[in-house]
C-alpha cells in the first residue's frame, strides 16, 4: 500500500478517512472514535493489538445517554447473573466479535479498568462474560467501556430476566435416574449373561431379578413419562407421532419383563429397556442443546431495548422501562432505536425503517404530527414523540401494516399473496408455535 493511501485509511477501523482526517501520533484516523479508543490501547500499552491484524478496528457509535438506564438498580438486578454485594458478574452480547483480535482485546477488560477482574469470550455466541468490583466501577461503566473501544453490547428485553432466569432441569434429572438404573441393571444382569453357576449364584438370582424390576420403575414412569404423554395426545388427536412406537415398546419390554420375573420365566429385558430409554434421553439432551446453539428463532424480546428515555413536560430526561411506559407519555427516540409503542411523531425528522414489521428495508420519511408504528427503527437524528398506547395493549391490525403486507412478496411460490390471506397465515404461524 502506498504511503498516500495509508494516509487516507483509518488507522483503527480501516475505513476511507475522506476529507475529515484527523492525525495523532503520526497516525490517520475517520473520526474521533477511532483516535479514543487508539489513545485507550496506547495508555495502557495494548498497542500490540493493532499487530494481531491490519485496521482490526470497529467504528465505534454515538452512546452518549444511550444506557443511561443501567444506573437503574432494579434493571441492574435483572441483567446481571451474579452480585454477593462486592464482585458482579454480567454476560453481555457483543455483536462486532468477528475475529482473534476482537477476543484478544476483550479478553484483556482488566487491563483498561483494573476493577475488573477478568472476561471471558464466547465466540460462538459472541458473547463476554465480565467479572468486576461493583463497589468502584458500576455495569453502566463497563458497557461505556466497551463502547468506547468499538465494541458496543446490544443489550434487549429479552436479557432482562437473563439474572433470574429458571432454568428446566428435568430432562438431566431423568438422563441421570436412566443412566443410573440402566448402569445397575447391566451390572445385575452379568451372571445371567454369561450363565454362571453357583449356589449363591442360584440362591439370590430372584432378589437380582427383582432389583432389577424395582429399578426399572423410576425409568418407565417417571424418565419415559414425555413419552407417554405425547403418544397420548397424539393418539387423542387421531395422528400417529412418532412416539406411539417409542412407547408401545417402552410399555411392552416392560410388561414381557415383569411377567418373566413373576413366573420365574427368566431374566427379561429389563437391561434393554432401560438402555433404549437412557440413549433415547441422551439424544434428546444433545438435541436440545444443538437447536440452543443453532437456533435463529426469536421474539420480538430479543430485538426490543430494555428502556427508552422519557421527557417530562419540563424537558428533564430520565430512563423508563418499556412495561411502564403509560399513553401520553413523550419518548426519546435515538438513532438506530427501535420505537417500542405506537405513538405521533413531535419533534425531530424521522426516517423510520419498518423491516422488522413488513420485511421492506425502505426507510419512510415521517414528519410532526405522524404516526410511528411499534417496531419501526429511526435512522436519523433523534426524535420526540408521544405514546398513544402502552406495551400491555394488544396489538390491533393496522392500515400502515396491511398496505405493506400487500407488497410482500411471496419468494417460493414466485407470485403475491393478499394482504389478508398473508395476515392469517402470520399470525395462525406465530399463535400455534406459543
Amino acid at each position: 500500500m502506498s504511503k498516500s493511501m495509508e494516509q487516507n485509511t483509518c488507522f483503527h477501523c480501516g475505513d476511507n478517512c475522506n476529507d475529515n482526517i484527523i492525525t495523532f501520533d503520526e497516525k490517520s484516523f475517520c473520526c474521533n472514535g477511532c483516535k479514543t479508543v487508539y489513545e485507550i490501547f496506547s495508555e495502557n500499552d495494548l498497542t500490540c493489538y493493532y499487530d494481531l491484524q491490519a485496521s482490526p478496528g470497529t467504528i465505534p457509535k454515538k452512546i452518549q445517554g444511550k444506557y443511561d438506564f443501567l444506573s437503574q438498580e432494579n434493571i441492574i438486578e435483572k441483567l446481571i447473573a451474579f452480585d454477593d454485594g462486592k464482585v458482579q458478574i454480567v454476560t453481555l452480547y457483543i455483536p462486532n466479535i468477528h475475529c482473534s483480535s476482537c477476543i484478544w482485546i476483550l479478553e484483556n477488560l482488566n487491563k483498561l479498568n483494573t476493577n475488573i477482574s477478568s472476561s471471558q469470550v464466547n465466540f460462538g455466541k459472541k458473547t463476554v462474560r465480565v467479572t468486576y468490583n461493583c463497589e468502584n466501577v458500576s455495569l453502566k461503566e463497563v458497557v461505556l467501556l466497551l463502547g468506547a473501544i468499538g465494541y458496543e453490547p446490544y443489550i434487549s428485553l429479552d436479557d432482562f430476566k437473563t439474572g433470574k432466569q429458571h432454568i428446566n432441569r428435568s430432562l438431566i434429572y431423568k438422563l441421570g435416574i436412566a443412566g443410573f438404573a440402566f448402569g445397575n441393571i447391566m451390572f445385575l444382569s452379568f451372571p445371567e449373561y454369561f450363565q454362571v453357576d453357583g449356589f449363591w449364584i442360584e440362591q439370590y438370582k430372584p432378589l437380582f431379578r427383582w432389583l432389577m424390576f424395582a429399578f426399572s420403575i423410576p425409568v418407565v414412569f417417571y424418565a419415559a413419562q414425555s413419552y407417554f404423554i405425547s403418544a397420548y395426545k397424539g393418539l387423542r388427536s387421531k395422528i400417529l407421532n412418532i412416539d406411539v412406537p417409542i412407547a408401545l415398546g417402552i410399555s411392552v419390554l416392560f410388561m414381557r419383563s415383569t411377567v418373566d420375573i413373576m413366573f420365574n420365566l427368566g431374566s427379561g429385558f429389563f437391561d434393554s429397556l432401560t438402555g433404549l430409554v437412557f440413549f433415547l434421553l441422551l439424544g434428546k439432551f444433545f438435541q436440545q442443546k444443538t437447536y440452543a446453539f443453532l437456533s435463529f428463532e426469536r421474539d420480538y424480546k430479543s430485538y426490543f431495548p430494555i428502556a427508552v428515555t422519557k421527557v417530562s413536560s419540563e424537558g428533564k430526561e430520565t430512563p423508563i422501562q418499556i412495561y411502564d411506559i403509560k399513553k401520553g407519555n413523550r419518548l426519546l427516540i435515538r438513532n438506530e432505536e427501535l420505537i417500542p409503542v405506537d405513538g405521533i411523531l413531535i419533534n425531530g425528522k424521522a426516517k423510520i425503517d419498518y423491516s422488522f414489521v413488513t420485511g421492506e428495508s425502505e426507510t419512510v420519511s415521517k414528519q410532526s404530527g405522524d404516526k410511528l408504528f411499534a417496531g419501526g427503527k429511526q435512522t436519523s437524528g433523534v426524535i420526540e414523540m408521544e405514546v398513544l398506547k402502552s406495551l400491555h395493549e394488544p396489538y390491533r391490525k393496522n392500515d400502515f401494516t396491511i398496505q405493506k403486507l400487500k407488497q410482500t412478496k411471496n419468494r417460493k411460490k414466485g407470485r403475491y399473496e393478499s394482504s389478508e390471506a398473508y395476515y392469517r397465515k402470520f399470525i395462525f404461524r406465530n399463535t400455534s408455535q406459543k
